[in-house]
C-alpha cells in the first residue's frame, strides 16, 4: 500500500516539511534509502546520511536542524525512533494479517474465539479456552485447556501453552516458547532418590509482554508465576516456578531466574546472568552480562557486575583494578617476604 507524507504525519501527529503528497510504500535504513521508501534519523552518528539518502520521506526529531539542503520530505515528530518503531509494527502486522481458521486446526467445541481470530494449520486449542479479538495463532501451536488469551496477541509457530495459563492483551510469543511447564520441584529421599512435587499453579502474562524464541516459563507450585505488563524477555531464557518479573523489566538471552525470586520493575538484566532462588531484586536495577546474583539486591537503581558473584559496581571496579595488577602485587609481597626472612647481620 502507498501512503503520502501527510497521511503518515497525521497518524504520527507530526508535521511535514517538504512535499506533503510524497508517496512511500516501504521502509528503509537511512544509509541504504531508496526512492519510494520512508526512513528515520535518531542517532546523531548517522546525521550525514540525511543529506545523501535517496529515501523519499525521513522521520526526524522536532528539534533537528539541517545545515545543508535535504532532497527528501521531512516529517518532524517528538521522537523519531519510537515513531519509526510504530510504523514497523504496522508494517509487520500488515505482512502477517489474519487468514481465518484453518480446516486442519483442531479446536475444542467448548473453546470461545473472539472476532477476527486466525488459527494456522495443525494447531490445537483445548477445552474451555477463551481467545480475544484479533488474535493470530500460527501453525503447530498447542493451547491447553482453560487457557485465556487477550486481544491482539500474536503467537508464532511451535509455541506450547500449558493448561490454565493466562496471556494478556497485545502479547507476542515467538517460536518455541513454552508457557506453564512444570517447575523444577523434587523432594530428596533416602538413597539419593527424589520425589516429584506436583506443580499445581499457573503462569500469568500481563499485557504487552513479549517472549523470545525457546524461552521457558515454569508454572508455580501453588499460586502463579507472574510476568508483569511490559516485560520483554529475549531468546533462551529460563524463568523458574513462582518467580515474578516486575513491569517493564527487560532480560537478555541465556539468563536464568530461579524459583520464587521477585524482580522489580524497570530492571535491565544482561545476557547469561544467573539469579539464585528466593531473592528480591529492587526496582531499576541493572545487572551486567554473565553476572552471578546469590543475594538479594535491596538498593533501588543499583548497578551490579561480577562473576561468579556480582558486587556493587564501584567495588567490582576496584577489585578489577587489583586483579589486573595482581601479578605485580604478588611479586612485591614475595619480595617483602624475602626481605623479612633474611638473617639479621
Amino acid at each position: 500500500m502507498e501512503f503520502t507524507a501527510s497521511q503518515i504525519a497525521g497518524f504520527l501527529k507530526g508535521t511535514v516539511e517538504g512535499n506533503p503528497e510524497e508517496k512511500v510504500s516501504n521502509l528503509s535504513k537511512i544509509d541504504d534509502g531508496k526512492p519510494g521508501t520512508l526512513t528515520f534519523l535518531a542517532n546523531p552518528k548517522y546525521t550525514h546520511y540525511i543529506y545523501s539518502t535517496n529515501a523519499s520521506v525521513i522521520l526526524v526529531n522536532s528539534d533537528f536542524i539541517a545545515n545543508q539542503a535535504i532532497a527528501g520530505t521531512l516529517i518532524r515528530v517528538p521522537d523519531a525512533y519510537s515513531a519509526f518503531a510504530t510504523l514497523l509494527e504496522m508494517f509487520n502486522q500488515s505482512k502477517s494479517g489474519n487468514s481465518g481458521i484453518s480446516g486442519q486446526a483442531s479446536i475444542s467445541p467448548s473453546a470461545q474465539l473472539g472476532e477476527n481470530v486466525s488459527v494456522g494449520e495443525f494447531s490445537v486449542i483445548g477445552k474451555n479456552v477463551v481467545i480475544g479479538d484479533n488474535v493470530l495463532i500460527h501453525s503447530q501451536v498447542f493451547i491447553g485447556s482453560n487457557v485465556t488469551i487477550g486481544n491482539n496477541s500474536l503467537i508464532y509457530p511451535g509455541v506450547k501453552v500449558y493448561p490454565d495459563s493466562v496471556i494478556g492483551n497485545r502479547c507476542i510469543l515467538h517460536s518455541g516458547v513454552v508457557i506453564g511447564s512444570d517447575g523444577f520441584g523434587f523432594a530428596p529421599l533416602a538413597g539419593n532418590n527424589y520425589q516429584k512435587i506436583p506443580q499445581l499453579g499457573n503462569v500469568i502474562l500481563e499485557d504487552n509482554v513479549e517472549i523470545g524464541s525457546n524461552t521457558t516459563i515454569d508454572r508455580a507450585t501453588l499460586g502463579s508465576t507472574i510476568i508483569r505488563q511490559g516485560v520483554k524477555l529475549d531468546n533462551l531464557i529460563q524463568i523458574g516456578h513462582n518467580a515474578e518479573i516486575g513491569e517493564n523489566t527487560v532480560i537478555a538471552a541465556q539468563t536464568g531466574v530461579s524459583g520464587s525470586t521477585k524482580i522489580g520493575k524497570n530492571c535491565m538484566i544482561g545476557g547469561q546472568v544467573g539469579i539464585a532462588g528466593h531473592l528480591t531484586i529492587a526496582d531499576n536495577v541493572k545487572i551486567a552480562p554473565s553476572s552471578g546474583i546469590e543475594a538479594s539486591i535491596t538498593k533501588e537503581g543499583a548497578i551490579m557486575l561480577g562473576l561468579p558473584i556480582a558486587l556493587e559496581i564501584s567495588k567490582a571496579r576496584r577489585n578489577f583494578i587489583h586483579w589486573r595488577n595482581l601479578d605485580e602485587i604478588v611479586r612485591k609481597v614475595y619480595s617483602i617476604e624475602k626481605q623479612l626472612n633474611k638473617p639479621h647481620e
